[in-house]
């Protein structure tokens, strides 16, 4: 797949650069998430960041909410950002002066295109909706801005009102389509399929909004991008209403390392950003979280350790300071002598295959009781206890000969005979 991913791509010219633009909503729709709160201090914060780690775009709020909304995105207009700075309006002129009060160079004009968005939350019909983006787009296009028109509900719209609804924006000035999975119902195949009609017939540069009530965002974003779309709406830790929208490092990562499509971002600051927005926005970075959770690289089966300290490839797709992240090696349950003897290193101790094929064996043991991993302050207290026994362990075994995992099989409890096997068969399973 990644050989032919750059072909359906639009370029700056025929011999130029593949492009796509990230216009990050964390601002904004990320703010949407329930219970979330950004104060202006952060919002100026969160958008330094962004400009850091090199995004086209910032949605920064919704002026016309006035007050401490207006402030922040007339702040942010403001910084000499590198980026270009958009505002959220509905399909109103009045939205639109007080986008143009901020100073922002760029206005998202957004309305349902759904019939059910229409009827019922709405109440009115697609005429008045055709008039009404044709009305903000020609008046904000007047006042020399970039237009983005959303269309909300997008997923759910008849395809023949969805594309009148886009030739509309775009016989009235509008520059590109944001096309919104409101819902997250797409699945990679029906976007690729939809945002390629809409490119084919109407010619517009189509952007990619797209939620994760299925678990799909990021792959629905990637499959736009592969019909033609040249904008994704991003945010960083996947915030948004409900089950969030498409993870500004996930995206980035993906069409990086997945697609061969490598964006001119500063990737390394992606944990920094990270848990900044986690901390402002009171939502922890889950440990499993995919490209910046912090066991991404953290490594306690001994099968997987060893394959890292042998060539981190075997197990690694790219570097953990690729995203800020560092590599780190946990002793527990699934742990073996590698891993032990590299993690003891790094405090000056070393021990002999035979003393760390008997400490092990106690690591081990001490997991299973405790639940969970040792950590470094644990393991170097467990040593200082364990030590004498393990160098006379060590000694007998040298002068007996015995097989050590074949005796703590033996001599271990249940749980931990589990253990051992598991980290046999995966040591006889590297391809698994």
């Amino acid at each position: 797949m990644q050989e032919h991913f750059s072909q359906y791509i639009p370029r700056h010219a025929a011999s130029g650069p593949i492009r796509v633009d990230i216009d990050d909503t964390t601002l904004r729709d990320g703010e949407q998430t329930a219970g979330v709160v950004f104060a202006n201090e952060e919002k100026v914060r969160i958008a330094k960041l962004l400009d850091e780690v090199g995004v086209y775009q910032i949605e920064a709020g919704i002026p016309t909410m006035g007050g401490a909304e207006k402030e922040a995105v007339s702040r942010i207009a403001g910084m000499g950002l590198n980026c270009s700075i958009l505002a959220w309006n509905r399909a109103v002129v009045s939205d639109i002066r007080a986008s143009l009060d901020c100073g922002v160079d760029a206005v998202a004009v957004s309305m349902s295109s759904s019939d059910i968005h229409i009827e019922h939350k709405l109440r009115s019909n697609r005429q008045w909706v055709l008039e009404s983006i044709k009305q903000a787009v020609e008046f904000a296009k007047a006042h020399n801005l970039y237009v983005s028109v959303n269309a909300e509900d997008a997923s759910r719209s008849d395809m023949e009102f969805l594309l009148t609804f886009a030739r509309t924006a775009r016989d009235a000035g509008a520059d590109r389509l944001r096309f919104c999975d409101t819902l997250g119902i797409m699945d990679p195949f029906n976007t690729f399929m939809k945002i390629k009609t809409i490119i084919d017939v109407t010619g517009m540069d189509v952007e990619m909004h797209t939620h994760n009530d299925f678990g799909m965002a990021t792959a629905n974003a990637l499959a736009g991008m592969k019909a033609g779309a040249r904008f994704v709406n991003t945010t960083v830790n996947g915030l948004g209403e409900r089950a969030g929208n498409a993870a500004l490092e996930e995206v980035v990562m993906a069409l990086n390392f997945v697609e061969g499509v490598k964006l001119p971002l500063n990737t390394a600051k992606f944990r920094e950003l990270s848990e900044y927005v986690a901390h402002a926005s009171g939502r922890p970075i889950p440990t499993w979280k995919p490209i910046v959770g912090a066991n991404l690289f953290v490594y306690e089966s001994s099968a997987r350790a060893s394959g890292v300290i042998e060539d981190p490839a075997n197990y690694e797709v790219f570097p953990p300071e690729a995203v800020g992240l560092t590599r780190r090696f946990v002793l527990g349950k699934y742990s073996g002598v590698d891993s032990l003897k590299m993690k003891l290193a790094e405090h000056g101790i070393t021990m002999s295959d035979q003393e760390a094929a008997a400490f092990v064996i106690r690591i081990r043991s001490k997991s299973v009781g405790l639940k969970r991993a040792l950590v470094d302050e644990e393991l170097l207290d467990f040593y200082q206890a364990e030590k004498a026994s393990v160098a006379e362990e060590a000694a007998e075994t040298a002068a007996v000969g015995p097989d050590m995992l074949d005796r703590a099989v033996a001599q271990a409890p249940e749980a931990l005979a589990v253990a051992i096997e598991l980290e046999g068969a995966e040591e006889s399973d590297h391809g698994r």
